[in-house]
């Protein structure tokens, strides 16, 4: 499907802005500047719905050949992992409402976009993305082994935290659209911040309808992409003990 950018309307539009603003005042010091960079280099504004084709493929395409492919909404896991292994990033394209700014049951094109699409200006980021994607591909019969890929994407691509020198930021896209989770993530005393971990992150469950109990936090984007063999390895293990 394509993104048919004539049916925004402007309370989309305004929408939009009040989304990104409130996000944008709150991420700097937060994010990680990867992330931060990543929204200048893709051509964000706050006062313009990102058209896929016009404002966000043309800067991707040209920083690390990704593009954002739109789709309906949920897709089956063949699908989603296909087109990222191929470097599509899918995206819906519908927007939530006024009265759902603070809460979605489902993904909606702020979260797709804003909260994703910046950190596919990371070339190790993204390289990350299309080996785990591979590695999926190659196991998407298994029901067992794509609840384990999925928990390390959950961790990581959705709800991940990176430490940046002395500081810990946020890259996870759940997070970075959230703004309750966002702070949440970082100064709350509730959740674990634990270090890294392929084997106990692959064991570990997540939860989709509250703030979450534990932050799996990185060192770079380059020791996510590096920890692929591992992560192959491990999973391997996995479905064989």
């Amino acid at each position: 499907m394509k993104q048919t950018y004539s049916i925004y309307t402007p309370d989309d539009q305004v929408v939009w802005q009040l989304l990104f603003e409130r996000q944008m005042a709150q991420l700097p010091g937060k994010a990680s500047q990867a992330y931060l960079d990543g929204i200048v280099a893709t051509g964000f504004q706050a006062d313009r719905i990102p058209d896929f084709e016009q404002d966000l493929n043309p800067h991707l395409q040209r920083l690390t050949g990704w593009q954002v492919h739109a789709v309906n909404g949920l897709i089956p896991n063949r699908d989603f992992f296909g087109l990222m292994a191929n470097r599509h990033f899918p995206a819906t394209t519908w927007l939530r409402r006024r009265d759902q700014l603070d809460y979605l049951p489902e993904p909606d094109m702020f979260h797709d976009t804003f909260g994703h699409v910046p950190m596919l200006s990371n070339q190790a980021f993204c390289d990350f993305l299309i080996s785990l994607s591979q590695v999926a591909l190659r196991h998407i019969d298994s029901e067992e082994a794509i609840a384990m890929i999925s928990r390390l994407y959950w961790y990581t691509v959705e709800f991940g935290l990176i430490q940046e020198g002395d500081h810990l930021r946020i890259y996870g896209g759940g997070i970075l659209s959230s703004v309750g989770e966002t702070t949440y993530s970082l100064f709350s005393n509730k959740p674990k911040r634990v270090p890294y971990n392929v084997e106990v992150l692959l064991k570990t469950p997540y939860i989709i309808d509250h703030f979450q109990e534990q932050y799996f936090v990185i060192d770079s984007y380059e020791q996510l992409y590096q920890s692929m063999p591992q992560i192959e390895e491990t999973l391997e293990a996995l479905l064989v003990s």
